[in-house]
């Protein structure tokens, strides 16, 4: 009995947005209690490799670090690319949250990208286990966002979400507590900060990494051009092409907006798609109820105004898009008995 209700005290189940940019945990009772960047950092020596740190601490060491030591982002485009490093940072964020109680081995729901593979599915949930965790449960992140939104999946009445996370984008249609239609693109954050910075060196000479690319996309980022003038500017740093020497620019919020068009554009031909692939009747709930836009990529300038003008439909960011995936995974914890028909198997 006393360690039954021990391990009630310590092992509180919890909700993980497993994503490739940020790691954000929900505990049950309790809400969001960590939100930090996906990366480890690493020291080679001998052939081993030793955790020296994660999450915000490792981000900081990003294009800074000495040769033996790697700053490595464990997920690619939503899934995991190194499953050793994945479970080590899991692990650390669960003894995190739990104080590093040696004891924590909580019931964890993690949301996945729409479509992953059985091999993938797999690889995230033995992560998980491997980290400590008892039961592990998988959701997919369009339906995770909607319910974070507050959209009615359960109704009858047809609800569509585009969710823009760091290493893809997922617009999905759901209705009666299913996804009808869903497609995922590997298309993100991470995408949009690898075309700022592959601008910045065609057309200005100069090299930047990718923490200021993704300072330039949060700062003057825009998905449309200002209509007068150049709009928003920023001072960047970066190394010039030409002499190999350190140099300071000025970049322009129309310049921004020129450089994502093309990554912005895969990504309106998604929702293009989606809404020609929708039956009918969900099709004019979708006239009525609009687009829901998640993700951290909703926090783009204008983008919400650039999908109305190319749908016609009315186009809305949703209240916390940075947390609607987390939030959606953490509301389906708290009913885990009544909202398990919404959740996947991993194999």
């Amino acid at each position: 009995m006393f360690f039954s209700k021990l391990r009630g005290l310590i092992s509180s189940d919890m909700a993980i947005d497993l994503g490739t940019a940020n790691t954000l945990v929900y505990v049950k009772g309790k809400g969001i209690v960590l939100n930090e960047p996906s990366v480890v950092a690493i020291a080679e020596s001998k052939g081993r490799r030793q955790l020296l740190a994660v999450g915000e601490e490792a981000k900081q060491m990003v294009g800074r670090t000495p040769g033996n030591i790697q700053a490595i982002r464990p997920l690619r485009d939503g899934v995991i690319a190194d499953f050793e490093i994945a479970e080590e940072m899991i692990k650390h964020f669960i003894r995190k949250v739990h104080n590093r109680s040696r004891f924590a081995n909580p019931q964890i729901v993690i949301c996945i990208p729409y479509g992953s593979t059985a091999v993938e599915r797999r690889a995230i949930q033995e992560a998980a286990e491997s980290a400590g965790a008892r039961r592990v449960f998988l959701i997919e992140e369009p339906m995770a966002a909607a319910i974070g939104a507050g959209l009615p999946v359960t109704s009858a009445m047809g609800s569509m979400v585009v969710d823009i996370g760091g290493g893809t984008t997922e617009v999905a249609v759901l209705s009666l507590g299913g996804i009808v239609y869903a497609r995922s693109i590997r298309v993100g954050g991470d995408k949009l900060d690898e075309a700022i910075a592959g601008y910045v060196r065609r057309q200005e000479n100069l090299l930047i990494g990718e923490t200021t690319a993704e300072r330039i996309k949060k700062e003057i980022g825009a998905a449309s051009p200002p209509e007068k003038g150049d709009g928003r500017t920023l001072r960047i740093k970066g190394r010039d092409l030409l002499r190999g020497v350190p140099k300071e620019i000025e970049m322009s919020e129309r310049k921004i907006a020129e450089s994502l068009a093309e990554p912005l554009a895969t990504i309106v031909e998604s929702v293009k798609i989606a809404l020609e692939s929708t039956a009918p009747e969900l099709s004019a709930d979708i006239v009525d109820n609009g687009i829901v836009l998640t993700g951290g990529g909703a926090l783009l300038g204008r983008l919400d105004i650039l999908l109305q003008n190319v749908t016609a439909l009315p186009v809305s960011v949703a209240e916390e898009p940075l947390f609607c995936v987390t939030l959606g995974t953490g509301r389906v914890l708290e009913s885990l008995n009544t909202m398990k028909d919404i959740l996947l198997k991993a194999y």
